[in-house]
């Protein structure tokens, strides 16, 4: 019995050692391997079988683009003959993904540019797309869904959401093959952060070197860690980058706190500290209140001439000020706190955030303000 138990807290000691701190992530929650990126595709098209809703015969590159389609099938038309509203000239767009092979999909988003009303029914009409070096990488074709309508008719118009705007999802074939060099020719690989930090910086290359058991990582600057392939392991690139991934680290978190103004949102981490500061905030409210009356003149008989009805205006103004509610913030206090103690005596989203760019002015508010 007591080798037994023995035998299990020896096993357990192993697993406690390398137990991850509670807020330990991934390193690749972090960042990415240095040449790993999408590219930017773009291309012209047309968007036929639209019910009326295309572009009018006033947009001369519609036409002529129809005409020289019809021409690729021997059908020889002048473009001002075209006369067509089911045809929009549309741009398609789309973003490469790092090592897409030549077969894979992806998805393209379609826009007018002429002045089609809605692209609700259409398809694509074959496209290419090219990359910025001018060469064609994908080619989209295929249903256009919309999400949206448009239709009008005797000047009423019903409308819901952005008709002429699309999208075709796994529209694009990829027709090259895109390969990207990770190991820089052999010399190693290197792990870029996605938010900048010399502290993470540092951090994730002792991580490396302490879980991965050798020297292997050295952080070059704030967003850049040189990582050395071991010896061996070059040959399974992948079961190495697989350990690497795994690889977890406790970040180093800046202090930041957003402010979203237009719907009265707050966000700020648990521990941004605020220093000694004290807040005094007061509500003025003015009414001012007409009532109008009518005098009618009432006598017996019959008035004189000069005699007619008035409207009469008479005006109240009211002044409230409630009086101001004050807090004072000891050292220790955090942004939490301090919207906690605010919403118990019942100040509203808007004046939080009037008194939090109040406190950054003033200098207490040690993090980073954001305002969207």
């Amino acid at each position: 019995m007591w080798r037994s138990f023995l035998l299990a807290v020896t096993l357990a000691i192993p697993l406690c050692a390398h137990a991850a701190p509670a807020d330990a992530v991934r390193i690749k929650d972090l960042g990415k391997i240095g040449g790993w990126r999408e590219n930017a595709l773009t291309g012209y098209g047309l968007v036929t079988g639209l019910a009326g809703t295309g572009d009018s015969s006033r947009n001369k590159a519609t036409r002529q683009s129809i005409a020289n389609m019809l021409a690729r099938f021997d059908m020889t038309i002048v473009a001002d003959d075209v006369q067509s509203r089911n045809v929009a000239a549309v741009m398609v767009t789309a973003s490469l993904p790092p090592f897409a092979r030549a077969g894979d999909t992806m998805d393209v988003t379609i826009t007018s540019i002429g002045d089609a009303r809605s692209l609700v029914g259409g398809a694509l009409i074959l496209a290419p797309l090219k990359a910025a070096d001018g060469k064609i990488y994908a080619l989209a074709q295929g249903p256009v869904s919309v999400g949206g309508y448009k239709y009008d008719m005797n000047g009423n118009v019903v409308q819901k959401n952005h008709p002429t705007v699309a999208s075709i999802p796994s529209g694009a074939t990829i027709e090259q093959t895109v390969l990207s060099d990770m190991t820089n020719g052999g010399k190693g690989l290197t792990f870029v952060l996605a938010e900048p930090d010399i502290t993470t910086a540092s951090r994730v290359a002792g991580a490396i070197n302490s879980q991965l058991g050798a020297q292997l990582a050295v952080a070059q600057d704030a967003s850049g860690i040189s990582i050395r392939i071991p010896e061996g392991r070059q040959a399974r690139l992948n079961d190495f980058l697989m350990a690497l991934e795994n690889v977890t680290v406790e970040p180093d978190r800046r202090a930041k706190v957003v402010i979203n103004e237009r719907t009265g949102t707050i966000v700020s981490g648990g521990d941004v500290r605020i220093a000694r500061v004290a807040i005094s905030q007061g509500d003025l409210k003015v009414s001012i209140m007409t009532d109008n009356t009518v005098s009618q003149p009432y006598l017996i008989g019959a008035a004189g001439g000069g005699v007619r009805t008035a409207v009469v205006s008479n005006s109240q103004v009211d002044v409230q000020e409630r009086n101001g509610a004050g807090f004072v913030a000891v050292p220790g206090t955090t942004v939490a706190d301090l919207v906690q103690s605010l919403a118990r005596i019942k100040t509203n989203t808007r004046d939080i955030i009037s008194i939090l760019r109040a406190v950054k002015a003033a200098g207490a508010l040690h993090a980073e303000l954001i305002v969207q």
